[in-house]
Order: structure tokens, then C-alpha cells, then sequence
């Protein structure tokens, strides 16, 4: 079984990543999926052996609509989601993204993320119009299995990513990774 087989076997097993899919894919936005530790976690979870999930403190609901950029959009968004879950949801619109992180307009969902800070963040999960999963990985899968934390080249901003590093306590929580600089 490949990585990504591997990656979307996990998930349809994760009840709770299963339904917070189907919540998101209700809302019938364009280009959306769910990212960073929504996947990232589980598969370190799941290279490391632990039988339970690391619990994640938000779920990155993404997506690219540049009709309509605003902010307020993304907290209503945020609402009606709380409304009906207890998920720690989490949206942003990565058409508006790059203002703030001083980057030209980015093309797509991918593309933006092709910009975040480490290259293992940059996955997210969706649902295609057959309700099966498919992986949105600009940098592939195969860096999750690797036991690795890189910093993407395209942010060259160590100090963004040192912080993250002590915030997000990754090398306590998954201790077989290592800095891959």
C-alpha cells in the first residue's frame, strides 16, 4: 500500500476526521480541504505507534474563493460550523492569505499552501464529488513518513519557524522526529 493509500485508510478509519469531512464538504466551498495537523498528526501519530489520536487544537478548514476575500465571511463561517459541531474550527480563506504574509496573490488552495512555514504542514484532506478522500499535498506525502520537521524554502523566515517549533512542542509530542534544516 503506498503512503497516500496508507494516509486515506487512517482517515476513513478516524471517525472524527470523517465527520468533520463531511461537516466541511456541506458548505460546498470552492477548492476547500482540512489541513495541517488534521492530517500531519495522525500520520505521525500513526508512524510513531500510539493507538490514540494526539488530540488536535483546531481544524484548518481551507479554501480558495477570490470572489469574495473577507474576513467576516470566514468568522460567519466559523459560526455555523460551531453550531453544529464541537470541532475547534478554524477558516481561512487563502485568497486573502497572502497580504498577510507579503506574498504575491497565490493561484489556488495548494498553491497557498505551498507557502506555509514547514513542508510536513502542507497536506490537507477533502472529499471529491463521489464523497472519496483525496490528499492535497504541494510538497507530496512521503516527507510525513520521513520522521522529519523541514522548513519550506519558500518562507525563508527561521525565526517563524523556531517558534513554531517550541509552540507546537512537536519533537516532545512525536519524539523520533528530528529538524531536517
Amino acid at each position: 500500500m503506498d503512503n497516500s493509500a496508507k494516509i486515506k485508510k487512517w482517515i476513513s478509519e478516524d471517525s472524527m476526521r470523517m465527520q468533520a469531512l463531511f461537516i466541511a464538504n456541506a458548505l460546498e466551498l470552492s477548492d476547500w480541504c482540512l489541513a495541517a495537523g488534521f492530517v500531519r498528526n495522525l500520520t505521525w501519530d500513526k508512524v510513531h505507534g500510539y493507538s490514540c489520536a494526539t488530540a488536535l487544537n483546531d481544524i484548518d478548514l481551507i479554501y480558495f474563493d477570490p470572489g469574495n476575500t473577507s474576513e467576516e465571511t470566514d468568522k460567519d463561517l466559523e459560526q455555523q460550523l460551531k453550531a453544529i459541531s464541537d470541532f475547534p474550527w478554524s477558516v481561512k480563506n487563502q485568497a486573502r492569505m497572502h497580504k498577510r504574509n507579503d506574498d504575491s496573490p497565490y493561484a489556488s488552495t495548494e498553491d497557498a499552501m505551498s507557502y506555509w512555514v514547514e513542508v510536513e504542514t502542507a497536506v490537507g484532506a477533502t472529499l471529491n464529488a463521489s464523497h472519496n478522500i483525496e490528499i492535497v499535498a504541494p510538497f507530496g506525502i512521503d516527507v510525513l513518513f520521513e520522521y522529519t520537521i523541514t522548513p519550506n524554502s519558500k518562507r525563508p523566515k527561521p525565526e517563524a519557524f523556531a517558534q513554531r517549533m517550541q509552540e507546537k512542542r512537536w519533537l516532545e509530542i512525536w519524539p523520533r522526529l528530528v529538524v531536517n534544516a
